[in-house]
């Protein structure tokens, strides 16, 4: 083979040895997307009763830690740290971690009313407890914006009383939408409630004031 041959062959091994470091690259990302989605959706559902209100995974050399962010970070770790050994276990088994490379921990949420998420759950147990929409939407309402918020949103979808599924908003104060200062000052979050009517959707945005310092923001990313 002479030097022109050579030259080509080696730059099609080397796209070659791109396109499938692309390929693997796009399926990490994929396959990151739904184990934080699962994980987010099995740590709802077992720690909702516990204000949980959000999940931070880093993957170290040595291990892989996952943050859980939590309102009542006593109920999630347990008495004697019981109960957050138990979560370890449970999230070991069930998304097959090797054993002992998987650690949990539980950080508490500082500022509950800046948490779309702690919200979301907030108002979710006052629906369960038989608290008419109205009057709960507007209690979230409320407890946000005296706590320092710019605006809020709330939106409650599904069968509230009527046959016919319907959607409820409630509005305060004022909300970007769009742009990078939405990423860092827009809290957002989607929970379902299991009614004796049916499954009702509830939606909170929150955003918080402009702090140089970084206090407000996402209250459910620190």
């Amino acid at each position: 083979m002479n030097l022109a041959g050579t030259f080509r062959l080696k730059s099609a091994l080397l796209t070659l040895a791109m396109s499938q470091s692309q390929v693997s690259k796009k399926r990490k990302f994929v396959a990151d997307g739904v184990f934080n989605a699962e994980l987010n959706e099995f740590l709802a559902r077992t720690l909702g009763e516990d204000g949980y209100a959000g999940v931070e995974v880093r993957v170290t050399p040595i291990r892989t830690e996952i943050i859980i962010r939590a309102t009542r970070t006593r109920e999630v770790l347990g008495e004697k740290g019981r109960r957050i050994r138990e979560l370890t276990a449970l999230v070991q088994k069930r998304f097959g971690f090797p054993e002992n490379s998987v650690e949990l921990f539980a950080e508490r949420v500082e500022n509950r009313a800046s948490c779309a998420m702690a919200q979301c759950e907030s108002l979710r147990f006052k629906l369960i407890g038989g608290l008419a929409v109205r009057r709960a939407c507007y209690g979230v309402l409320r407890f946000i914006m005296e706590n320092g918020a710019k605006g809020v949103e709330v939106i409650i979808s599904g069968k509230l009383r009527a046959q016919r599924a319907k959607a409820m908003k409630f509005r305060q104060g004022y909300l970007i939408s769009t742009g990078e200062p939405k990423r860092h000052y827009i809290s957002e979050a989607v929970r379902h409630v299991q009614m004796r009517q049916g499954t009702i959707g509830i939606k909170v945005k929150i955003m918080m004031s402009h702090d140089p310092e970084g206090g407000n923001g996402n209250g459910c990313a620190a």
